[in-house]
């Protein structure tokens, strides 16, 4: 078993995927002519938006990502070697700051934003090994 796909439920899956493109310069690899699926190029595993009509139409039920509410229990990381750039690219394009890059007791950097639907997104530096 591998990790295939994590999906976000968004509400424009246009407006989602052309977010990640501007505030993280992440690549759309892939919107389907119905607008209500699409994808980011992330490597091996994708970044996938679907529209909240396709999760209902499924009968799944989930709590609806918006900004006015807590971010959900589950965060996106995306690792780069410059953290500050990436932050302040995020910031610029749309993204909602949390918390500015800091260093970790491990070595680490960290930072957090929300994106335009409310979801976490940590974007950090490479763990050494």
């Amino acid at each position: 078993m591998k990790l295939g796909y994590i999906i976000i439920y968004v509400p424009d899956v246009e407006l989602a995927l052309q977010f990640y493109e501007q505030a993280f310069g992440l690549k759309q690899s892939f919107l389907h002519e119905s607008m209500q699926y699409g994808e980011i190029e992330m490597g091996s595993t994708k970044l996938a938006f679907a529209s909240e009509a396709i999760a209902e139409l499924n009968g799944v039920q989930f709590v609806k990502n918006r900004l006015d509410n807590h971010a959900p229990g589950i965060e996106i990381a995306l690792v780069t070697p410059d953290v500050s750039e990436a932050f302040n690219r995020a910031v610029k394009g749309g993204a909602i700051a949390l918390a500015e890059p800091m260093n970790k007791p491990w070595g680490q950097t960290v930072s957090y934003v929300r994106d335009l639907n409310g979801v976490l997104i940590e974007i950090c530096s490479p763990m050494a090994n």
